[in-house]
């Protein structure tokens, strides 16, 4: 079944309307026709409302509502992604894959050792386009919302964001064994919100480290080998969902 997402005024009672460029999508790629069953998601709203197309126009879908399903398929925790800006186009793929498993937002960081420096025209162009395929991912992915992707922040700007989430973790190559990393993990509780740092291609400078073990981020081993930045912090959020959709069941 498709999914599309709308503000939440585009519900009006027993009536969806479907605006913008998903218009041109259902009626001219989907080819779908009155009478055809969709999702419908509101960013503001963890909640699934199964539609059923009545009318396809140049600039509008209507659609009536038939029932509401009740948000099932998030994780129980919010999961922030702070992520140093990597090279090329890497931070698409990183974010596709995040929103995939279930991240809740994304936070770009600019690092000491990150090569990519995006002054404030381009990083709203690149925003932008992250945004979409955080979209795109959470579409495919049956997701309850759209993970928000922040505007680039600075170490310290990710550092004062992070300083209210119950879990950090900041994977560096000189931590403690994986004993240690695992039950950390294993300790976090449901409903907790937790953040995870991920350096970029060179990653952290010691002093980074440093400050944000002062600000209560837990360093943590990935494993015994280095591992790139677009696979570091898909592994950490790939252990969390595993995790997380455990306890959500228990």
């Amino acid at each position: 079944m498709y999914q599309f997402f709308v503000e939440s005024e585009a519900i009006q009672g027993k009536t969806v309307m479907i605006t913008g460029e998903d218009v041109n999508h259902i009626k001219n790629v989907l080819r779908m026709k009155p009478g055809e069953e969709i999702s419908v998601k509101c960013a503001e709203e963890r909640k699934e409302y199964r539609c059923g197309i009545e009318e396809i126009t140049e600039d509008m879908v209507r659609c009536t509502l038939y029932f509401i399903k009740e948000d099932g398929v998030e994780l129980p925790s919010s999961i922030y992604l702070f992520q140093g800006l990597p090279k090329a186009d890497k931070m698409e793929m990183i974010i596709q894959k995040a929103v995939e498993l279930g991240v809740c937002e994304i936070i770009p960081m600019a690092t000491k050792r990150a090569v990519v420096k995006l002054d404030e025209k381009k990083a709203a162009a690149k925003v932008s386009r992250w945004q979409a395929i955080s979209e795109a991912a959470a579409k495919q992915s049956k997701r309850a919302y759209v993970p928000k992707i922040h505007l680039p922040m600075s170490f310290s700007q990710a550092l004062e964001y992070a300083k209210t989430k119950e879990v950090k973790f900041i994977p560096y190559e000189m931590a403690e064994g994986m004993d240690c990393t695992r039950k950390l993990i294993e300790d976090i509780l449901p409903g907790q919100e937790i953040a995870v740092f991920i350096g970029p291609e060179g990653g952290f400078e010691e002093k980074e480290i440093e400050e944000a073990k002062k600000q209560g981020i837990q360093p943590i081993t990935l494993g015994k080998r280095i591992l790139r930045t677009e696979t570091a912090g898909l592994t950490v959020l790939a252990w969390l969902m595993y995790l997380l959709e455990g306890k959500n069941i228990l």
